[in-house]
């Protein structure tokens, strides 16, 4: 269901934007992309919403934006809409790599083409700090969450340690602290 009305989001859609999302995206940045054309211009989830299918997404097997895409499809539409949302994220780009795979000796010599690939890449990964610059602005006033992160990030940026000892040893905590917040607040 639609944020904003009551009526459901039309699977067309739902089509639509997936599909222009995968036709026109390149090389990662989706999930901004996402948010972008699902919360911010078409109010179809909230940004709450949003977030939670996105860090399901992340620690689901398999990759993020498909993940997200079957999240959002279910949420608007359920089993049809996650159906349709993948589809048409994935239709463009398998047929568009197909097409490429035919040229791509072609191409992989233009220094046009390697200047705009380098081009893609950056606004990529604007778009990937801006969603995670969104996702730290609803938790940045609450200390225990930047600690948790900067635990973490310094475990395994900077010391290097093992990923799954510092997550078994860190996300009670983290759970943990959550527990403790929100029984403070009630």
């Amino acid at each position: 269901m639609s944020a904003k009305t009551q009526e459901p989001v039309r699977l067309s859609a739902i089509a639509v934007v997936f599909f222009r999302i995968g036709l026109l995206s390149f090389g990662g940045g989706l999930g901004a992309w996402l948010y972008r054309e699902i919360v911010a211009l078409r109010g179809w989830l909230d940004q709450d919403d949003f977030m939670a299918g996105l860090a399901l997404g992340q620690i689901l097997p398999g990759a993020n934006v498909t993940n997200l895409s079957v999240y959002i499809g279910q949420r608007l539409r359920g089993a049809l809409g996650a159906v349709i949302a993948l589809m048409a994220l994935l239709s463009a780009p398998f047929v568009l790599i197909l097409v490429l795979a035919q040229i791509s000796d072609m191409l992989s010599g233009s220094t046009l083409f390697r200047a705009a690939m380098d081009g893609v890449a950056a606004a990529a990964v604007g778009l990937v700090m801006n969603i995670g610059v969104l996702g730290a602005q609803r938790f940045f006033p609450k200390a225990a969450p930047c600690a948790v992160t900067a635990a973490t990030f310094i475990a395994i940026g900077i010391l290097r340690l093992p990923l799954i000892p510092v997550v078994l040893v860190l996300a009670p905590v983290s759970v943990g602290l959550a527990y403790l917040g929100r029984s403070a607040d009630a």
